[in-house]
Formats: C-alpha cells, structure tokens, sequence
C-alpha cells in the first residue's frame, strides 16, 4: 500500500498518558505500516507523565524546511 489507509496523513504525531493504551496505539500504528519518526518526547503535567511520538508512512521521506 503507498499511501495510508483510512486517509491517514502520511505524517503524524500519537500523544497521550504513558500508559499501556498508548503503547498499544503506537503498536497498532506500526502494524499498520507506518515507521518510528524521531525519538520520543516526554513530559510530567503535574499528575502524569505524557508522551508524543512521531510516525511516519512507510517508504515515506520527509524533508526538513527552513
């Protein structure tokens, strides 16, 4: 498949609590096709730690501007 399903974006970034459920995204994501972008970002809200990560399609290349 070329592009995502679904008309996913080619790129995106998965947020949330650090917690199973987002593990699970990300894993859903990969099993999907799309591929780690980058290292993960972390940061404590006061009650919980949060995470983002960013994935990319497959076979994409994605080009730095600026």
């Amino acid at each position: 498949m070329t592009v995502p399903p679904d008309d996913l974006p080619i790129y995106r970034i998965l947020t949330g609590p650090d917690d199973a459920a987002f593990c699970h995204r990300v894993s859903a994501a990969l099993q999907m096709g799309y591929q780690l972008y980058g290292s993960p970002a972390v940061t404590f809200n006061g009650q919980n730690v949060i995470v983002a990560q960013a994935i990319i399609w497959g076979g994409s290349t994605l080009v730095s501007v600026g």
